[in-house]
């Protein structure tokens, strides 16, 4: 049985030149070099290519790998390259949030941290500085139709309420809308302004359990009185000193205790 040989092609030059080729192939390429001068002479450049390269990288080879080209230093570089940008997200994430934060104190929007105080009271506040900063539509029904106001709103609370006499504190009542407090239920709110234009409003909501008396709250720039009476909660609220608050909820609480 005979074995037909592939021709000798240029990577079986390459392989002969470099010591790579297989020993089966050895008498076929040599038996080609001394059968083809030009492609011996050409064997004979690329060996001598290789040997002047060799001895060109010998010194370069000996020398040590930069530290900069090192696996583990080019490893501990890319984790401090991240670690330093997780440090800038972090940072800017802390500075927006605690800017945010800065400018909502500033604003005096920030509540104060009260676990025992009631839902009801933070709705007063918020119903506070939506509507008494309202030029055009302060009250959904005014104060000319006071008996029509307070009736509308008592059949809706479910209770008698009534709308209390502050002028004697420098106060007009301005009229009263109605409002949404949760899923089913509804509150009040009366407001009342004095000359220099400071606003005060009376928050009701039916539905609160137990009594409580008296209780102060200060948001920001707004003060707030509350309690709950027989299911009923109030709060009054104001951009007021307590001082000046007090007197004026002792007088709301005795007009509503009052009987008809």
């Amino acid at each position: 049985m005979t074995t037909r040989e592939s021709p000798i092609g240029e990577d079986d030059l390459h392989a002969y030149v470099d010591g790579r080729i297989l020993p089966d192939r050895v008498e076929a390429v040599e038996a080609y070099l001394k059968a083809n001068p030009e492609a011996a002479s050409q064997g004979a450049a690329w060996r001598t290519q290789r040997e002047t390269l060799r001895d060109q990288l010998a010194a370069k080879a000996s020398e040590p790998i930069p530290a900069r080209l090192r696996i583990s230093n080019i490893r501990a570089s890319r984790r401090h390259r991240q670690f330093q940008q997780f440090r800038l997200v972090a940072a800017s994430a802390l500075l927006l949030v605690a800017g945010g934060t800065i400018g909502w104190i500033a604003r005096g929007d920030v509540p104060t941290l009260n676990p025992a105080q009631p839902v009801m009271v933070s709705d007063a506040i918020s119903a506070y500085r939506t509507f008494v900063v309202d030029a055009t539509h302060p009250v959904e029904v005014k104060a000319s139709e006071q008996d029509h106001l307070v009736q509308w709103l008592s059949n809706r609370l479910g209770k008698p309420i009534k709308a209390p006499d502050l002028t004697r504190f420098g106060f007009r009542l301005m009229g009263g809308r109605l409002l949404p407090a949760s899923a089913d239920d509804v509150a009040a709110q009366l407001m009342y302004d004095d000359d220099r234009g400071t606003r005060l409003t009376l928050y009701l909501r039916n539905g609160e359990k137990g009594e409580t008396d008296y209780r102060f709250l200060r948001e920001g720039n707004v003060s707030a009185f509350y309690w709950i009476d027989d299911g009923l909660g109030f709060a009054l609220s104001a951009a007021a000193s307590r001082e000046r608050l007090l007197p004026i909820v002792e007088a709301v609480y005795r007009q509503i205790e009052q009987p008809k």
